[in-house]
């Protein structure tokens, strides 16, 4: 017997928003594993991530925008557009995320160390917990999606590990 919470995942899983909220962490972890050398304070992290988030997510209903209105040859309506906006939000989601780990570094309820190691290991676990599902409702087993998780985890790592490396 199916799990309701399943269903809602499995129905979340086969939406394109998926690739835009992984798109978004990575956009996210890129900016977070730049500016862990020479932090800026939480406040401004917040504010980075954020800004950084519009930005990118606005990027994306825009250019969308503009391709699909070249490929349809016509002025996209209300209903086209407004299905854009909400894609671009899953985008901005994925970009923005990490902002909360600021907020509460901003808070005083942890070290901003702290908030960086989070932001950089919960963006890691999101793209694998993603890799490790798609893998599963593409029929793999365990063990296949394991690895395919840990495979594509592995692009995300190797930033974080260059980043390690060159300082």
């Amino acid at each position: 017997m199916r799990s309701h919470l399943w269903d809602v995942l499995e129905d979340h899983l086969g939406s394109r928003d998926v690739a835009r909220i992984i798109y978004g962490a990575i956009i996210a972890l890129a900016l977070v594993v730049a500016l862990d050398d020479h932090p800026p304070d939480p406040g401004e992290m917040v504010g980075l991530l954020l800004g950084t988030a519009i930005a990118v997510g606005l990027a994306e209903m825009f250019s969308e925008a503009i391709a699909m209105e070249a490929r349809i040859r016509r002025s996209l309506d209300r209903a086209q557009l407004r299905s854009l906006a909400l894609e671009s939000a899953s985008v901005m989601f994925g970009a923005g995320f990490p902002a909360l780990f600021f907020i509460l570094a901003a808070a005083g309820a942890m070290e901003t160390t702290t908030a960086f190691r989070w932001a950089k290991w919960t963006g890691l676990g999101l793209i694998c917990a993603y890799a490790f599902l798609a893998a599963k409702l593409a029929g793999s087993g365990h063990v296949r999606s394991a690895v395919r998780a840990l495979a594509i985890g592995a692009v995300a790592g190797a930033l974080i590990a260059l980043k390690a490396l060159l300082h």
